[in-house]
């Protein structure tokens, strides 16, 4: 008679030490980022929850070097569709990006090449705010919630924050205010208006998910055939999927509309925030005048810089394009918003992009 009884204890034990599942608000608006039970956190690491899938998108959008890891979430038997090569989440779906900058063996912060973490040391590093977009019946919702200094917990400030930051980087130090967005631009930047109506999440999507990607830690695979394995889509994407703008092994053209796809095309494309400007930067247009080729500003102002042309073939120096990306004043810069510094590897790129090219305006 003692077997039953042993073995319903032990189900018991199980069941109380097993992880709490992930929780979908339906319209509640939490103030803790723990209500919604996305992630462990101890006093060591912060993990995500075994319920979730860490996804390593082929790019990801430059946040003054800051370090990302994203989640996915999709509720117990539930499932994505895959719909004109695009994926559609269902509603209760909840996708997390967690920003952080690791630390030096003295506490300091230090720009280092994104190790693609599927946990966060908290000792080595030093959370700054997770972002969560959850597709609610009324479309996507966005929540950005900060980190306190103990980093034991995550607070919800719909208004954004800012913050210092001084980054060591191998030639100098960083020091730069990091801004967090409030509600309204987290919206604004990570969902797309689509002719069908529906809203979609910028980086998990088919495309910077269907590419096979790795690291130093070795092959994260292909993403979207893990979501399938999981049952959460229904069907595996035709499209190869994009390429790594990293990937110095793709030709230089490639790798630098990959880059302008990830860090423009959010609003440089025909249904955009920025449609007025003509310039798409999405790869719906082959490379010329709506891709900025010898494309003469619409209402650029002074972010024009007095340049006359986006993109002057062989002469990055004269390209507006160039100009706003090695800008770091509000009225001048882009992308608009998400960076404080100017990202030296990416304007590097583009500069060696339009070197390389041909011809004359």
């Amino acid at each position: 008679m003692r077997l039953p009884v042993l073995a319903g204890a032990l189900l018991i034990l199980i069941a109380a030490c097993s992880e709490p599942a992930p929780i979908f608000h339906e319209s509640e608006r939490p103030l803790r980022l723990s209500d919604w039970q996305l992630f462990d956190l101890s006093t060591e690491e912060l993990t995500p929850s075994e319920a979730s899938l860490v996804l390593h998108p082929s790019n990801q959008l430059f946040t003054d070097y800051a370090h990302k890891m994203r989640t996915l979430w999709i509720p117990q038997g539930l499932q994505a569709e895959l719909v004109d090569e695009e994926i559609q989440y269902p509603v209760g779906t909840v996708i997390s990006k967690t920003f952080y900058y690791p630390r030096n063996g003295q506490g300091q912060l230090v720009k280092v090449t994104d190790p693609g973490n599927e946990h966060i040391a908290l000792g080595d590093h030093q959370l700054l705010e997770t972002r969560l977009l959850v597709h609610r019946q009324n479309g996507w919702d966005a929540f950005p919630y900060v980190w306190n200094e103990e980093q034991t917990e995550a607070f919800l400030r719909v208004a954004g924050t800012s913050t210092s930051v001084s980054l060591q980087t191998e030639n100098e130090d960083l020091d730069f205010m990091y801004f967090v967005p409030n509600e309204n631009q987290c919206s604004g930047c990570h969902t797309t208006d689509h002719p069908d109506g529906e809203m979609k999440p910028l980086g998990i999507i088919a495309s910077q998910l269907s590419s096979p990607i790795s690291d130093a830690r070795g092959d994260f695979g292909i993403q979207t055939s893990t979501i399938l394995e999981k049952g959460w889509l229904n069907a595996q994407p035709a499209d190869q999927g994009t390429i790594s703008w990293r990937d110095e092994s793709a030709s230089l053209e490639d790798r630098a509309l990959a880059y302008l796809n990830i860090h423009c095309a959010h609003c440089h494309n025909p249904e955009g925030a920025a449609d007025t400007s003509g310039l798409f930067l999405d790869g719906s247009s082959d490379i010329d005048v709506s891709m900025g080729l010898c494309k003469p500003p619409v209402a650029a102002g002074g972010g024009a810089g007095d340049l006359q042309y986006s993109i002057v073939p062989s002469d990055p120096d004269h390209s507006i394009l160039v100009y706003r990306m090695e800008s770091s004043k509000p009225d001048e810069m882009m992308p608009e918003l998400g960076r404080s510094l100017i990202h030296t590897e990416g304007v590097a790129l583009i500069r060696q992009w339009i070197s390389s090219m041909s011809g004359s305006c």
